[in-house]
């Protein structure tokens, strides 16, 4: 087995991961659907990656938005729920580099790949 590389039962784990967290953000499919990854519905790859960025979005907005009321002196804005917003977008944004630094990592792996 190549320590480095990773194999087709791995690969087939990981696929099967993801769409079982697909399945449970959808919402309406059961355990048995997240199991079975015939009867999964498809999920194209780049609508759940424009989602993903749109939440980040949302969130990193919401963060500035509540900076802003906080700075002007809005008393329904607390310190604490400001700061908590800002640090929900900043990890959200890491999450996103690293899955960002994870998607090339795996391009580069696949590219330098020997046929």
């Amino acid at each position: 087995m190549n320590i480095g590389g990773i194999d087709k039962s791995r690969i087939d784990a990981m696929v099967a991961q993801l769409r079982a967290a697909a399945t449970k953000m959808e919402g309406g499919a059961s355990e048995v659907t997240a199991l079975n990854p015939a009867a999964a519905p498809k999920l194209d790859f780049a609508d759940a990656l424009k989602s993903s960025l749109d939440q980040l979005n949302a969130a990193q907005s919401a963060s500035q938005d509540m900076g802003k009321k906080f700075a002007m002196g809005d008393e329904s804005v607390s310190l604490s729920d400001m700061m908590i917003s800002m640090q929900k977008a900043s990890i959200s944004f890491q999450t996103t580099v690293q899955v960002r630094n994870k998607l090339i990592s795996a391009y580069h792996d696949i590219m330098n790949m020997q046929i």
